[in-house]
């Protein structure tokens, strides 16, 4: 009996054992993971205790709630082209570090104004509006400092562990946050979000990063024009880039017209209490779970543009199913498998969309690369949030989803049929970063005298 419970531990070992080359043996970028995987817990209470906070305790409406949605999008909008610039110039890990700090003390702000007796629509919208203008900078850079710790031939792979790495949070984090909801109530559950993003900022600072800066140049206006038109440039002139920018573009704007009424529909049509909602939502762990173990094997199989096509078509259907589903138990059933196919076929998109436009881009060129991607791809998030927020108020909640779902399956459609998207099968090589960086060509022989 003992050799036999012998045997199988060894084999449920090797089972589980870490190849030689996984990744998570590398131990710079296992601390990044557990940074992620630390801050994901934390994200999973603030995604449910900030809407909650505004739909429950302020009664807000589907229209506040676009606006609200819409306050986290116009940073990206703003400010995601002179932050690109400004990151190409900088050490990202360090800007990625005082971003989490920064989110921290925002997301504390809430529980701290309602406990004052301050908390409002307007307050939220404030909260809303500095995340999304940490995100469009942190964001970045967390971005960038994946390519610093990790190859590029394996990024596909990279972000899928790091997918991986929110799942866990994802099925566990949300049936806590309901629970730490119902017991201290939403504005309350907001600091455990803060406490975990200060333990991740603290991993990320003992992170070293080798990191190939570009030269240090003046930071004048005209400077700064010049390197913001060479990185637009860059993009415009990639068909890939492009194509991938209205793609996920268009997906955004779904994303966030489904957004904005997925929350009112659970608890309003569904009648679901804040715990409830929070147990749904662990099904979105299931979701990253699936796709993270097997998004990496599918996108071999496929190749990397077909395997986001999936993702499209799969997030579709999710909202097609919810915008369907009845007010009763089915119902209920029916939200949680929809958040389970909207974090797989999320994952499937973004694992592939990054991997392929970092994998395409030269070192001194990835920060502007990175702002003016998210800035293309968030322009319609914003209007998409907006338009979910006014169908939802005036045609019905339900028209919201069934907008979402039906132009995300077109959308799929479509990709499917363009042959730059469909006929990505593998990782490009990145492009020569003498070509693209010529504007900058005149700066060149004083950096080359200050570098002797």
């Amino acid at each position: 009996m003992k050799n036999q419970l012998a045997q199988w531990r060894s084999a449920l070992t090797e089972q589980f054992a870490l190849s030689p080359t996984d990744l998570l043996r590398d131990a710079v970028y296992r601390r990044l993971w557990s940074s992620i995987l630390i801050s994901s817990f934390g994200e999973q209470v603030t995604m449910l205790a900030l809407p909650l906070t505004a739909a429950v305790l302020l009664h807000a409406t589907p229209t506040q709630m676009g606006l609200l949605t819409a306050m986290e999008i116009v940073p990206f909008v703003l400010f995601s082209l002179p932050s690109g610039v400004w990151l190409d110039r900088v050490r990202k890990l360090p800007v990625y570090v005082v971003g989490e700090i920064l989110l921290a003390v925002i997301v504390a702000s809430v529980p701290f104004a309602w406990w004052k007796g301050w908390l409002s629509m307007q307050w939220l919208y404030v909260v809303g509006f500095v995340i999304g203008t940490v995100y469009t900078t942190a964001g970045t850079a967390a971005q960038i400092v994946l390519t610093q710790v990790v190859a590029r031939d394996r990024l596909v792979e990279a972000h899928a562990k790091n997918a991986l790495a929110t799942s866990g949070a994802e099925v566990a984090g949300p049936g806590l946050a309901g629970g730490l909801i119902k017991l201290v109530g939403a504005p309350l559950a907001l600091l455990v979000d803060a406490g975990l993003l200060i333990v991740s900022a603290l991993i990320l600072r003992g992170i070293r990063v080798h990191e190939e800066r570009q030269r240090r140049v003046a930071f004048g206006a005209e400077h700064f024009w010049r390197d913001l038109r060479a990185g637009v440039r860059f993009v415009m002139s990639q068909r890939l880039l492009v194509s991938l920018a209205v793609v996920v573009g268009i997906w955004q704007m779904c994303h966030h017209a489904a957004i904005v009424v997925q929350i009112l529909f659970a608890t309003r049509t569904l009648g679901l209490s804040e715990q409830a909602v929070g147990l749904s939502y662990m099904a979105m762990g299931v979701g990253t779970i699936i796709a993270s173990v097997l998004g990496n094997r599918i996108s071999r199989r496929v190749g990397p543009g077909p395997c986001l096509v999936i993702g499209l078509a799969v997030c579709g259907a999710g909202w097609l199913l919810l915008a369907a589903a009845p007010a009763n138990a089915y119902g209920v059933a029916a939200f949680a498998l929809m958040l389970l196919l909207f974090s797989a076929g999320a994952v499937l998109i973004f694992i592939n969309f990054l991997a392929l436009r970092q994998a395409v881009t030269p070192e001194p060129l990835l920060g502007r690369m990175t702002s003016t991607m998210r800035w293309l791809i968030l322009i319609p998030a914003g209007p998409g949030a907006l338009l979910g927020g006014w169908l939802g108020e005036h045609i019905g909640l339900r028209a919201a989803l069934a907008f979402s779902g039906g132009t995300a399956v077109l959308l799929a459609l479509l990709a499917w049929r363009h042959p730059v998207i469909r006929g990505v099968r593998a990782l490009p090589k990145p492009e020569s970063a003498e070509e693209w960086i010529g504007a900058e060509a005149d700066v060149r022989p004083a950096a080359a005298m200050d570098a002797t």
